[in-house]
């Protein structure tokens, strides 16, 4: 049963498009997900490719909580170069970090991390509870465990969810464009007249 799931994730997070679901990127509590817009992000604890333990609730900056499907397989692999690309950014930028979730142990995060030069956590969710907590929906007919995004504020509040599993790269775009929104709009300098 494990071969078969493995075998089918392998496939799906290629680029198989048959089983995707349509894309969800909302700023609005209008998504099918459990974890919705404006509600705060489960608590959690779990350890990531170095042995640490991250606390969700002892983050007090923007997070990216990217869930995937495997480590190491194709479409996981481009989701976490991308991040990789763009980690410095949303750390200087945005004042943001970024956690990648899925179900695999921490040996495997270990070397997928290794073999990527990742600069950022990714966790081990054995047993996917965390996945459950956040109500991250199964893909390909619920054989597969879904690729799922959201972000959230300084709180834990979720400004925004993309769900999209074929697409793994758009996911940073997503996560950029929600940082986006958060980013308090700089004041004008000086008197402007309306005309």
């Amino acid at each position: 049963m494990k071969t078969t799931a493995a075998l089918i994730a392998t496939l799906a997070c290629g680029s198989t498009t048959a089983f995707a679901p349509s894309n969800t990127f909302s700023r609005q509590s209008n998504t099918a997900l459990n974890l919705k817009v404006g509600e705060t992000a489960p608590d959690f604890s779990l350890v990531d490719q170095n042995d640490k333990t991250f606390t969700r609730s002892k983050n007090k900056k923007p997070l990216v909580v990217y869930f995937y499907p495997a480590d190491a397989t194709p479409g996981c692999t481009a989701q976490a170069k991308a991040f990789q690309e763009e980690i410095q950014t949303i750390r200087k930028q945005y004042k943001a970090d970024v956690v990648g979730i899925s179900g695999q142990g921490a040996e495997s995060k270990q070397k997928f991390a290794t073999e990527l030069g990742l600069d950022f956590s990714i966790l081990a969710d054995e047993g996917d509870a965390v996945r459950k907590e956040f109500g991250v929906p199964k893909a390909a007919f619920g054989f597969l465990p879904g690729r799922v995004t959201y972000v959230l504020d300084k709180a834990g509040v979720c400004t925004s969810v993309y769900d999209n599993l074929t697409d793994a790269a758009s996911h940073i775009e997503a996560a950029k464009d929600a940082l986006d929104a958060m980013v308090p709009a700089k004041k004008a300098g000086g008197f402007s007249l309306p005309f």
